[in-house]
């Protein structure tokens, strides 16, 4: 069988760039996660807004940000064009992140099946699979990356935003002009973060769990 170094390379970057856009993607695309969070942030005693209205505001720009309607609106709240030029850039950096995760999963599939009807495998390295040398690369870079954000989120929360939106400033919100910010306290961005990390860590873990399961197996399988 023959065993290609540049398969393993592509099927390695392939593996990283669908593990960080699934974990993006779970934070941005699943608004349940901010729905649960409604009473612990106080939002509705804090805003004077109800349930429904808080609710409709963040599902519409949800749905702006990821491609789902072309017009931006957050439910009864003021926005100034200034703010929704903000949410404009949000949705490039959103749809960017779910085309990268439609392409990273569909060579991942591709290969699932392909591989079964052709002569060449992803050449191992040092003795492990792309998967794991995928998963392994991008946790470390989380860990290390998770760990300078959680000395100052608050420094990291500006970085971000200094690096993502070059020479803007539209992302400083002013609350009496742009009052869906006053649904969105940094605290969420926080637990967005988190989740982000979370899903991330478990997306890796699995992976490098499996190769190692794999390996032994097949050491076993060579032994007997």
């Amino acid at each position: 069988m023959k065993q290609s170094k540049l398969l393993s390379v592509v099927l390695i970057i392939a593996t990283m760039l669908f593990i960080l856009s699934s974990s993006i993607a779970a934070a941005t695309c699943w608004k349940g996660f901010y729905y649960l969070q409604i009473d612990n942030l106080n939002l509705i005693e804090e805003t004077g807004l109800t349930r429904e209205e808080i609710k409709t505001a963040y599902s519409e720009m949800v749905d702006f940000c990821n491609g789902v309607k072309d017009e931006f609106s957050v439910g009864k709240l003021h926005y100034s064009e200034s703010g929704k030029d903000h949410f404009v850039d949000c949705q490039k950096l959103f749809t960017l992140d779910l085309r990268i995760l439609g392409i990273s999963t569909c060579v991942l599939l591709l290969w699932a099946i392909v591989r079964r009807f052709v002569k060449v495998r992803s050449s191992l390295i040092l003795g492990h699979n792309a998967g794991f040398w995928g998963a392994a690369c991008l946790l470390v870079s989380a860990l290390v990356l998770t760990g300078l954000g959680s000395i100052n989120f608050d420094r990291t929360f500006v970085i971000f935003h200094t690096l993502f939106f070059p020479g803007k400033t539209n992302w400083y919100f002013d609350p009496r002009v742009d009052e869906v910010i006053n649904i969105l306290p940094e605290v969420f961005f926080m637990r967005c973060a988190i989740l982000i990390v979370c899903v991330l860590l478990l997306e890796c873990t699995v992976l490098i769990v499996s190769d190692l399961v794999l390996r032994k197996k097949q050491k076993e399988k060579q032994a007997e």
